[in-house]
């Protein structure tokens, strides 16, 4: 088997690796009934009409998850899965009220999360970041309470996200949120123009001070703004394999990837909720290769736009290294 081609993931739920599996080995660890029979009927539930269905199923099987134990073991089964495909480099979303909400303490989350990705780079070669995301559904007040509550572990944490829900959620409703963040030093990333309009993508580079758009899909909606991402270089984290179980585009085949990239926008390609997709980041970057036509020069352009779009900017030795490697990489069929 040849190797992968070098990648970093760059938008990745962790809990949305959660695989049924692993579901239930949680489950009857920490002593939860899920409303399931078995693997095969909860995988069968994997089947959305639209983002609130996903997200519906998403929160309810977080309830396995319960100790530090449980986080890193999430944690260490989607390294795995992602160094078989060739991801080096991982920035990991993950959810803290979802958590706390269930009485899980934040500190148990993190720890758990933490242990994980502090053997990372010896156990896989892949190095990490962790972005913290707010749930925009939820009050404003609420993500400012867990911005606090998050201070004595930003050690640990690189930087702040803002997801679920996006539909009457504008991202200018945690103005004051990054505005902290920022303060405190920390990276800035929202999901923007995945179901909401291009013009929260406008409120979250103008009124959030974001550093990359996760999705970004809906701005070839707005020229101006087309031509301004490509002025400014700013990253988009694409996540096709998502977009189309959810319903954001019908086939993998109509997908804008190769219509952005040729825009000269700088796109990255991501799994997302890899358990509920339909796969990985390295089976995403086959899927859109079959469905989508493109060619190696395209894949080695995702991938060297995914080290590029990275937060590697404490450790730009390992970027050049990474990015050294994919221009490197020779394509084998």
């Amino acid at each position: 088997m040849p190797l992968p081609l070098p990648k970093a993931e760059l938008h990745l739920h962790i809990e949305g690796t959660l695989e049924p599996e692993l579901a239930f080995a949680l489950a009857d660890r920490n002593g939860v009934t899920l409303p399931y029979r078995d693997t095969e009927e909860l995988r069968r539930a994997y089947l959305f009409d639209d983002l609130q269905s996903f997200l519906d199923l998403y929160y309810g099987l977080m309830t396995v998850l319960r100790t530090a134990d449980d986080f890193a073991e999430l944690t260490d089964a989607y390294l795995a899965r992602a160094a078989a495909q060739g991801v080096r480099h991982a920035e990991i979303f993950f959810d803290p009220q979802a958590h706390t909400a269930r009485g899980v303490p934040l500190g148990t989350v993190v720890e758990g999360l933490g242990r994980a990705l502090d053997a990372a780079p010896g156990r896989y070669g892949i190095s990490t970041r962790l972005i913290m995301c707010f749930l925009r559904d939820l009050p404003a007040e609420s993500a400012m309470e867990t911005l606090r509550a998050a201070e004595p572990y930003l050690d640990r944490i690189t930087g702040i996200g803002l997801d679920s829900a996006e539909v009457g959620h504008p991202p200018a409703k945690f103005k004051e949120v990054y505005e902290a963040a920022a303060a405190l030093g920390l990276r800035r990333v929202a999901h923007a123009g995945e179901e909401g309009p291009a013009s929260y993508i406008r409120e979250a580079l103008d009124v959030l001070g974001v550093e990359r758009i996760d999705h970004g899909l809906r701005c070839l909606e707005d020229g101006e703004l087309v031509d301004r991402l490509v002025r400014e270089r700013m990253p988009l984290t694409l996540c096709p394999l998502s977009n189309v179980r959810l319903r954001a585009v019908d086939t993998l085949e109509a997908h804008p990837l190769p219509r952005m990239m040729a825009a000269g926008l700088l796109c990255t390609v991501n799994s997302d909720d890899p358990a509920y997709f339909g796969g990985y980041v390295g089976d995403t970057f086959h899927a859109v290769r079959e469905a989508l036509g493109l060619g190696p020069e395209e894949l080695r352009e995702l991938a060297r736009n995914s080290f590029e779009a990275s937060f590697l900017d404490d450790d730009e030795e390992r970027r050049a290294e990474l990015i050294a490697a994919v221009d490197a990489y020779v394509f084998t069929d």
